[in-house]
């Protein structure tokens, strides 16, 4: 009798939940454009095809239980089509490629979805360029599951091909990007003076949410931060028990939410991201921009 009482108690608790993140939710419009656009990077220029002229593209934020529409309008060279990562409804027309010079709105009923997920193209051609970020915040009267971050940030470890592109690229195989990618900065590693380095800049003792995600077709990335431990808070659009761990390591497509505290001494430490077969390395730099003084 009394687990059926409890199960009764889940089960109206669960409902409320529901009703009350339907009766909050709201809805949002994007657009997006797929183009052909140039970039440098490795010392060299290519033309690549992205969204908004953007690499990586721009980032989804809404909350949980919202509904999202994303009209994309492809004004590339190739039929290519989205997919929405770790999105539990299905989604009218995501297997369908949207012709060059057409447009397509995708509708994104959002659920019981958390965290961090990630958008990308089918293909892996065109996902190699044509990645993002679906960032769902709690409700705004929803507490988090662990303290509350003072702050925000998405990491999106990708990838960079010297070669051109295209449809002939169906297959990305491993070990063959030419250099890793942090929010599309190659850093430091490759010998090449023009190109850039992502930066977080951070306070100390704030705290910050950071979402990773491996857009890196074939590869299992190994992310770290310099002297900084990570804390697991969620994986793939679910909020998960919290561990501790130094270094992440991400499978292809993986997710997962950290929190980082900044409380090292003032200065800045190296983050650093590598294919766990050890073909390339990219670093970029967490920067501390206050500190307190101990006396």
């Amino acid at each position: 009798m009394g687990s059926e009482k409890q199960g009764f108690i889940w089960l109206s608790g669960l409902l409320f939940l529901n009703i009350f993140v339907l009766s909050t939710a709201d809805v949002h419009y994007y657009e997006f454009s797929l183009q052909e656009s140039p970039f440098t990077k490795l010392c060299s220029t290519k033309i690549i095809l992205t969204l908004n002229g953007s690499f990586p593209g721009p980032e989804i934020r809404v909350r949980r239980g919202d509904t999202v529409f994303v009209n994309v309008h492809n004004q590339g060279n190739h039929a290519v089509s989205l997919k929405w990562e770790g999105v539990k409804g299905s989604i009218d027309g995501s297997n369908e490629l949207i012709q060059p010079g057409r447009n397509f709105t995708y509708k994104i009923e959002l659920k019981d979805e958390i965290g961090t997920l990630r958008w990308h193209a089918t293909s892996a051609w065109a996902a190699a360029t044509v990645h993002g970020a679906f960032v769902i915040l709690p409700v705004a009267t929803e507490d988090y599951p662990f303290p509350a971050p003072t702050s925000d940030q998405t990491i999106i470890l990708g990838e960079w091909f010297r070669e051109e592109l295209t449809e002939a690229n169906q297959t990305i195989t491993p070990g063959s990007a030419d250099a890793y990618t942090i929010n599309g900065h190659p850093g430091e590693t490759y010998g090449c003076s023009n190109d850039t380095t992502f930066e977080m800049q951070v306070d100390y003792e704030g705290l910050y949410l950071v979402g990773v995600i491996n857009a890196v077709a074939n590869e299992t990335m190994v992310f770290d931060i310099e002297n900084h431990r990570l804390t697991i808070v969620g994986q793939n659009g679910t909020y998960t028990n919290r561990s501790f761990t130094n270094s992440l390591t991400l499978a292809p497509g993986q997710v997962i939410d950290v929190l980082l505290l900044p409380n090292q001494n003032v200065g800045h430490y190296y983050i650093t991201a590598r294919s766990s077969s050890g073909t390339h390395i990219t670093n970029g730099i967490l920067r501390y921009t206050t500190t307190t003084t101990s006396f």
